[in-house]
Order: C-alpha cells, then structure tokens, then sequence
C-alpha cells in the first residue's frame, strides 16, 4: 500500500496550527452559511499559477476552474460530460457571480502542444490534442501573422489569443449572456507573468492587455 505523501501530510499540519485555528470562526461560519463568492476565475492548472495567491484570496472568496490552457469551451448540448460548463452555469446561476475572469499565463505548457501541436505526435496522447483543439483556429492566426517571429514570441500571442476566444466562448452561453446584457455579470480576460509576477487586464474597448 502507498502511503500518502509526507510532505503534503506536513504542510496540512501546517495549515492545520498555524491558518486554521487562528481562524476557526471563519471556517465555522463557511461550513454553516456556505459559500458566497462574487468572482469566478477559470484559469490554468499549471502549478505555478494559483488564482487564490495571485489576488490574496480566503476560503470562500473566489470559485475556481482550472484545467489545460485555461479554456473555456463553445455552448454546446450534445449530452456528453462537460465539466467546465457545468461549473459555469453553476456559478453564473446558483452563486451568481458578478465577474468572471479568465487567466492566462507566461509559459503555458498547453498553448505550446497547441501551437507546436507536440500532443497529437505522442502515440499514449488521448485527451490533449482534441481540448486543444478548441484553440485551432488561434493558432492558424497567430502563424500567418506571426511570420519572422520566434517561437516564444508566437507562444505569447496565442497564450493572449486563446484568452479572448475563451471570452468569445463563454458569451455562447445563453445564461451568460443574458446576464452579461443585463449588467448583472461582467466577463474579464486576464494575464500573469510567471517570472515578473505582472498581471494585464484585457481592454476590450482596444483589444490590447493593460498592466495593472
């Protein structure tokens, strides 16, 4: 039998003292009131990148999605499982959230099988290559505009494309924007740098990402 990892069981004693307890009344009032959380952030799974450090968040402060590449995926119905869009519509509908952000991110390890299309040459590769699909029609603008430019350059680009089609892709979702039009949810495209710790906010006014 494989034991569990002792470093995670350490830091858990960890959190356990020296988070927990000073603010066990907190917890108490999460575990009874449940949670109420006003932003919503779909962003990468990548280890280097957690929403909740980022923006200095508690418990209870943000619903957060990660999976590859930060993507969000077309409004579609064909009876299969869909999990980003089940968090989604349960953030926009139960928790009705006010904002929600998607962040991407420096060094994206999905956006680079997207653009080098890596995944899809790998014979064991199964799930990648088709969720970074969603992103193909990105990737073929970036490489007929980006010609003479280096490949950490087009990375970047599409790192920021793949943002804004995602941003597309979430208005494809009739609760969302129906709520959007209403005023009652805001939609926001965000982007940190790993190695610089800078975070640009989309302008979608100029289509360009601002640095906070």
């Amino acid at each position: 039998m494989m034991l569990f990892p002792e470093h995670l069981a350490d830091r858990y004693r960890r959190f356990k003292y020296r988070h927990f307890a000073p603010n066990l009344d907190y917890y108490e009032e999460l575990a009874r009131n449940g949670q109420n959380p006003d932003v919503m952030i779909v962003s990468c799974c990548d280890s280097r990148v957690d929403p909740e450090t980022i923006f200095s968040a508690m418990p209870g402060e943000l619903f957060v999605v990660r999976n590859v590449a930060n993507i969000v995926p077309p409004y579609e119905t064909d009876g299969r499982y869909h999990g980003v869009s089940a968090a989604l519509e349960f953030a926009a509908l139960n928790l009705r959230v006010k904002h929600i952000v998607v962040m991407g991110h420096s060094g994206c390890g999905g956006i680079r099988a997207c653009l080098e299309q890596s995944a899809a040459r790998q014979s064991e590769a199964q799930f990648i290559s088709n969720w970074m699909s969603i992103l193909e029609e990105g990737r073929q603008k970036v490489l007929q505009a980006g010609a003479g430019r280096s490949i950490p350059e087009l990375r970047t680009e599409l790192e920021r494309v793949g943002i804004k089609i995602s941003l597309r892709n979430l208005r494809s979702f009739p609760c969302v924007k129906t709520l959007e039009s209403k005023g009652r949810l805001h939609l926001h495209g965000a982007y940190f740098d790993i190695a610089t710790g800078s975070l640009f906010v989309l302008n979608e006014a100029t289509d360009e990402f601002v640095p906070i």
